[in-house]
């Protein structure tokens, strides 16, 4: 079976966005009502500056008592966000996203932004896939000399 790549997993093919100066009050709104994640932060056109997750949200603003109808989305984004381009394999980014400990990945092609995959995207045999590649990859560090 060829595996998909992220843009053709993405089931959410339109950008959710705010504005860095939005309150994060207005991007939990934004998020609820998109019934998504993640936000991604941008000035138009397609300037990405950063991504606002349910993780951000939980770790910056309220486990610190950050007041969110105060707080502008710029103070508690992910800035600079790693991106993936639309043709990545999905197992690709899963294990990158693994690797480094978040569940939203920005997809951009050039300087054009076109959303955002999700380990909730990908399906189980991909998430396997990447699984299996990540212990490979731990048990080669783990031989000496390697």
């Amino acid at each position: 079976m060829d595996e998909r790549t992220v843009f053709q997993s993405m089931r959410r093919k339109h950008v959710v966005h705010v504005a860095p100066d939005a309150t994060v009050y207005e991007a939990a709104c934004v998020m609820t009502s998109a019934n998504c994640g993640s936000v991604i932060v941008m000035t138009p056109p397609d300037s990405l500056l950063g991504i606002l997750t349910e993780r951000d949200l939980m770790t910056r603003v309220l486990a610190r008592s950050v007041d969110p109808q105060r707080t502008a989305v710029r103070e508690v984004m992910t800035a600079k966000p790693v991106c993936t381009s639309p043709e990545t394999r999905v197992s690709d980014a899963v294990l990158v996203m693994l690797e480094r400990g978040f569940r939203h990945l920005p997809v951009v092609s050039g300087h054009r932004i076109l959303g955002v995959f999700s380990l909730r995207d990908a399906l189980p045999w991909e998430l396997g896939a990447a699984i299996g590649l990540a212990e490979f990859r731990e048990q080669v560090h783990d031989i000496p000399g390697g």
